[in-house]
């Protein structure tokens, strides 16, 4: 039932995504001078790895690594809308039709966060595709502390329902989630 919502959802999200991606493009191509969609490697269910699709909001110099590690001084004026928007996050809707992601879930990790992919994996969170937005975004919690993120993960899983995933992609929506993007206000 989860993946059959994520499809519908994609699929009436499709042309508007689709119509802001290729509006922001040439914004975010121009200021940073670099290929406007992101690619990253990212540990989705199973602990399997899969490329995330993003568009950039950090200059195209700054090192790949976790984004609470890089520091908001690498973000790019767009990227700070792009972000509080969140319509940076978009293109992962490719992620969601493909497979590789859910809508709401645990956010993808990057492969070298050893820690957090192996705490997901000790609570069995690693059973869940990762998800475009997700409990923590909305409590406003980042992967700075792993664990926390880890248990926080766990409890989504144990209390998981459709109510709830509509609840989260609501709250999402109105301006609640914030995740990494919460130092970008602060």
């Amino acid at each position: 039932m989860k993946r059959l919502l994520d499809l519908a959802i994609c699929l009436v999200l499709a042309l508007p995504a689709f119509l802001a991606i290729l509006l922001v493009l040439p914004v975010v191509a121009l200021e940073t001078r670099a290929t406007p969609l992101f690619r990253q490697r990212r540990v989705g269910r199973d602990g399997r790895v899969f490329t995330l699709l993003k568009l950039r909001t950090m200059r195209a110099d700054t090192p790949d690594g976790a984004s609470h590690e890089v520091g908001a001084a690498t973000i790019t004026r767009s990227g700070r809308v792009l972000r509080r928007t969140k319509v940076d996050e978009l293109p992962q809707l490719w992620n969601v039709l493909t497979g590789d992601m859910s809508l709401v879930g645990p956010r993808p990790c990057l492969p070298s966060q050893a820690e957090l992919v192996e705490a997901r994996h000790r609570l069995g969170v690693d059973r869940l595709r990762p998800g475009i937005t997700g409990p923590a975004q909305v409590a406003g919690l980042d992967m700075s502390d792993p664990q926390r993120l880890a248990d926080a993960d766990a409890a989504y899983l144990e209390r998981w329902s459709l109510r709830r995933d509509l609840t989260l992609l609501i709250q999402t929506g109105i301006g609640r989630g914030s995740g990494d993007a919460a130092a970008i206000r602060r």
